[in-house]
């Protein structure tokens, strides 16, 4: 097994999340998490989610529904349920075995949701690690 103090520290930077119409999918998601749209860069559309990583939505190709975890906080977790509740049209649920239910699970001993954007993209998020 690798010595942990010899491991180099990598961490994402960005990801390109493909969507159909970049303003749409970087507003949706930025709105489901709290977050704020940047100005457009080039061919994408930044949401810088914490310090390290951005998401830029690019409508330039062929859209394939990805999967997205995000480990938050209770308060953040609390929030984005409040947003879902006040978005009827917006699918949401415990589990990919629950279909989109409009529940929320408890694997781990914390919470966790999976939201469907309109993309078909499913952002997963759980307060407690697995």
């Amino acid at each position: 097994m690798p010595d942990p103090s010899n491991t180099p520290r990598i961490v994402l930077d960005h990801t390109i999340v493909p969507v159909s119409d970049r303003v749409a999918g970087a507003t949706f998601f930025a709105e489901l998490m709290g977050l704020a749209v940047g100005d457009p860069a080039g061919p994408f559309v930044p949401v810088r989610v914490n310090e390290d990583l951005t998401f830029d939505f690019d409508d330039r190709g062929r859209v394939e529904p990805g999967h997205y975890g995000f480990l938050v906080d209770e308060p953040t977790f609390d929030a984005v349920l409040r947003r879902l509740a006040q978005w009827p049209a917006v699918e949401y649920g415990s589990g990919p075995g629950s279909g989109w239910d409009r529940d929320i699970n408890h694997l781990g001993g914390g919470r966790g949701v999976y939201v469907r954007s309109p993309e078909g993209h499913s952002y997963e998020m759980f307060t407690v690690a697995s």
